[in-house]
């Protein structure tokens, strides 16, 4: 990264707790990209953190050039390529293969290399957590958290590897908490173990080369060795070694490796901590990880990353996976066409499908099929398209829901599933429930549109006090923004407004709180998308049983107010944002 002039280094002292997340959060915003989004600034390295000898690098994948460097191409390509290989060599035939024999002398990587040796091991000592520079990064956060941490463990047979990132709260020198969410590869694992009464080997990986990093948050099918996977990406073998206490292997060119066992039976409680919601997420208890043995480089440095309101590093991270894993899907669903998860509501709050309708409703079909499907199962809210809207464009979604959504026929809620674990909207952990919109326009003529009143018409402030300001998108979507005082009145507001004759024309009609700001397009779908759950803040102007049935008819309202209850949104203090003012020529006094 610095060759290509893709790092900056910081030789002043900093301090892990605070001050680091809020240097990371300017210099990831500083500036913009062409395309008028933030440019993600330069990876850097803190040689100096204080209580550790050790740097710390952060802000490592936020920018399409690295991502771009790690992977030797970007993202979109290596998905079109495993596209068109699955693609063309179905049915296989000699001429199939000999013109994809690039793909797969790739696909011959996929496996493990052993070495006897390791830059990983070049070091053992005692463990002492203590002496590492790791981040507290929002001041209610439970403590101190490892934020990339790869987490290497087997099955019952010894051979069903698996390499997860799971947050680690530290607890003390030796101890910390092992965040195993639902629907994690890394908790199955324990979760036999447990069944057994048996220990769990675990092997935590701090520092890697990118492309195994990449793997360990990539969503691969489950059973589907990532360290296998990151030899197709790198384009040669992982190479692993066995690890100094336990029965598993360890990858050789690690930074540290920490050795240790996850007991059964055994809970602490773990958190709260500010995740990619832009929240801080539940309390609960987790199980806990002792560390054993600790091997490392003689000159290690210590990999972090900061998750909060977004746009954060994950962005870049998630929008790779997305290009590279969506097209594996078109194959398995041919009427499939594009699809794409929205950062701004934290990956799994909002997808977006476009498809090739072959018959009436196949979008529901298809819609129920993506939330049968790993990680996209915890999906809340799935919107159908037709196959020429562009699915990552908020805009042109929203106009295909103008011109094609009736809710009479198009909308379907599912109750009682499970969720994402840090989505708090439910007030149940791991618990609530999922709608779908259909906008395909398969399903019967386009609805009748009503014109749309412009913002003079509307005179919201005027007739409801509580309203503080409006903003209409796509002649589609009236965002409101509620004064703090009034969010316990969100639903009421809301339902108001949708029996109002001057509001039937917009499609959906979302009431978000004061510390939304609505012009800005990230921080409104941030807290319009975050913050509802559909069984309690869905509304329609009218909603009936035919039976069993429910019918729906008029605007879809969504109470997206802040509601008694949420956990905090993420903010930080004004003395550590002051300290950051006074101190950042020291931090670059060169300039960014």
């Amino acid at each position: 990264m610095e060759a290509a002039g893709e790092l900056r280094r910081v030789s002043a002292e900093v301090d892990p707790e605070l001050e680091i997340t809020e240097i990371v959060h300017r210099v990831l915003r500083q500036g913009s990209s062409e395309s008028g989004g933030v440019s993600g600034g330069p990876a850097l390295l803190f040689e100096n953190v204080r209580g550790s000898d050790y740097p710390l690098a952060i802000n490592v994948f936020s920018s399409p050039r690295r991502l771009e460097i790690a992977f030797g191409r970007e993202p979109a390509a290596i998905g079109a390529e495993i596209l068109h290989f699955l693609q063309s060599v179905n049915p296989p035939s000699l001429g199939a293969l000999f013109a994809n024999r690039r793909t797969l002398w790739r696909a011959s990587k996929m496996r493990v290399q052993r070495v006897s040796s390791a830059a990983s091991q070049e070091l053992v000592e005692e463990p002492n957590l203590d002496s590492l520079p790791i981040l507290k990064c929002w001041p209610e956060d439970g403590g101190r958290f490892i934020t990339f941490p790869l987490i290497i463990t087997t099955g019952k047979s010894g051979k069903e590897r698996n390499l997860g990132l799971y947050r680690m709260h530290v607890y003390t020198r030796n101890e910390t908490g092992m965040h195993w969410q639902i629907q994690k590869g890394g908790g199955f694992h324990y979760h036999q173990a447990e069944k057994d009464g048996v220990p769990l080997e675990v092997a935590v990986v701090l520092g890697a080369d990118p492309i195994l990093l990449f793997s360990a948050m990539a969503p691969l099918p489950e059973g589907l060795d990532e360290v296998a996977f990151s030899g197709f990406l790198r384009g040669r073998p992982g190479q692993m070694v066995r690890s100094k206490t336990l029965s598993i292997d360890v990858p050789a060119n690690a930074e540290f490796i920490l050795e240790g066992t996850v007991a059964p039976g055994e809970r602490r409680r773990e958190g709260p901590f500010g995740d990619h919601y832009g929240h801080y997420s539940q309390a609960a208890d987790y199980p806990v990880f002792r560390v054993k043995k600790v091997s490392r480089k003689q000159k290690p440095i210590y990999l972090a990353a900061v998750v909060g309101k977004p746009p954060q590093e994950d962005m870049w991270l998630g929008n790779a996976a997305q290009e590279i894993f969506s097209p594996i899907l078109r194959v398995i669903r041919p009427e499939i066409r594009d699809l794409w998860s929205f950062y701004e509501g934290g990956f799994h709050t909002l997808l977006t499908v476009s498809m090739e309708s072959r018959y009436k409703k196949e979008g529901i079909k298809t819609a129920l099929g993506l939330l049968g499907e790993g990680q996209l199962s915890l999906t809340k809210w799935v919107v159908v398209l037709n196959h020429e809207t562009p699915v990552r464009d908020f805009g042109a979604v929203l106009r295909a829901i103008r011109d094609n959504f009736d809710p009479a026929r198009d909308f379907l809620l599912l109750p009682g599933t499970s969720m994402d674990t840090l989505d708090f909207t439910s007030f149940r952990m791991n618990l609530g429930s999922k709608m779908v919109v259909d906008a395909t326009g398969d399903s019967g003529p386009a609805p009748i549109r009503s014109r749309v009143p412009d913002a003079s018409e509307l005179d919201l402030r005027t007739s409801s006090p509580a309203v503080r300001r409006h903003r209409i998108l796509e002649d589609c979507l009236l965002v409101i923004q509620i004064a703090e005082a009034h969010n316990a009145r969100g639903r009421e507001i809301v339902g108001d407004l949708v029996q109002r004759p001057n509001v039937e024309a917009f499609k959906m009609v979302v009431a978000v709180s004061e510390d939304v700001d609505i012009e800005d397009d990230v921080q409104l779908l941030w807290g319009f998308l975050t913050r509802f759950e559909p069984a309690r803040d869905v509304l329609f102007k009218q909603s009936n049983l035919q039976g069993i049935c429910p019918s729906y008819r008029g605007p879809m309202g969504i109470d997206a107010t802040f509601k008694t209850g949420y956990p905090d949104a993420l903010k930080m203090p004004e003395e550590v944002v002051e300290k950051v003012d006074r101190r950042w020529e020291t931090y670059f006094p060169h300039g960014l």
